[in-house]
């Protein structure tokens, strides 16, 4: 039997599922131990039992000044702040993605332009997102739509392009106007593809989020990180790494399956 035909029962699926994790949790004890072993006050890997007993001050100690648990203070600043972006990242790209796909005259309009803007490194405008808009909110989520909305915008007029013409004609042959296709037809077909576009978007929404919070905010999980870097609290930083990561996973895997829900027949897999 060829390999690419060998598919994994329930059992060995979940084991090969577990297996990396458990083989990086590994790893990092075994180069954890081996640190600390020569030189106990090392900080560059602390030991899990470390890692824990941060994460449970972070998540239920208050700060000294203030009494507020800042940990979940970050998590809600930074997560209003994607959530917003992403936001309108979605609904724009939408607007636009069909507006491309289905409209000849804004295809010629537009689609080299949106390509251009996806090649400008969006890192390289923070400083002058920071200058027109200020160290604010509003600077953190312009670059989290100016980085996220260009790719969706054209894998949504991609997505449209693609829908088969033959669905066009016979809307149009029925007497749809150009606004029930766009809703009717086309609509429905990429929204599948907007909660894709969204899940691959949110790994580089978070990059831009994290930078921004480095370099301009007093809250937020990106701010916290670069804050304790100068202490070299390693303890601290891998705790909001993971929880970082945590998150970016239920995010992803909520809008998974909010798309197997509503678009089964649309489910890729991934």
């Amino acid at each position: 039997m060829r390999l690419i035909n060998i598919i994994p029962g329930r059992p060995l699926a979940v084991f090969l599922l577990f297996l990396p994790f458990v083989l990086v949790l590994i790893a990092y004890a075994v180069g954890s131990d081996i640190r600390l072993a020569e030189n106990p006050s090392d900080k560059l890997l602390p030991a899990p039992a470390t890692i824990g007993d941060t994460m449970l001050r972070l998540t239920t100690e208050g700060d000294r000044r203030t009494g507020r648990i800042l940990f979940w203070h970050d998590t809600w600043a930074s997560l209003k702040r994607l959530g917003v972006g992403i936001g309108i990242s979605a609904t724009f790209g939408l607007l636009f993605g069909l507006l491309i796909g289905l409209v000849p005259l804004v295809r010629s309009l537009l689609s080299q332009f949106v390509a251009v803007l996806s090649m400008i490194p969006p890192l390289a405008l923070l400083p002058i997102l920071f200058i027109v808009f200020g160290l604010g909110e509003l600077s953190k989520v312009v670059l989290i739509v100016v980085g996220t909305l260009p790719f969706v915008i054209r894998d949504m007029s991609q997505r449209t392009l693609e829908i088969p013409q033959e669905l066009l004609v016979k809307a149009q042959t029925l007497g749809a106007s150009s606004w029930v296709i766009a809703v009717r037809v086309a609509l429905p077909q990429v929204m599948p593809r907007l909660i894709q576009a969204i899940r691959l978007s949110l790994g580089p929404a978070w990059l831009f989020l994290i930078a921004a919070e480095a370099i301009a905010a007093d809250l937020g999980l990106g701010y916290r990180i670069f804050l304790v870097r100068r202490y070299l609290a390693m303890d601290v930083i891998l705790t909001y790494v993971i929880w970082i990561t945590i998150l970016a996973f239920l995010m992803d895997y909520t809008l998974r399956q909010v798309s197997k829900r509503l678009f089964p027949w649309a489910e890729d897999g991934l």
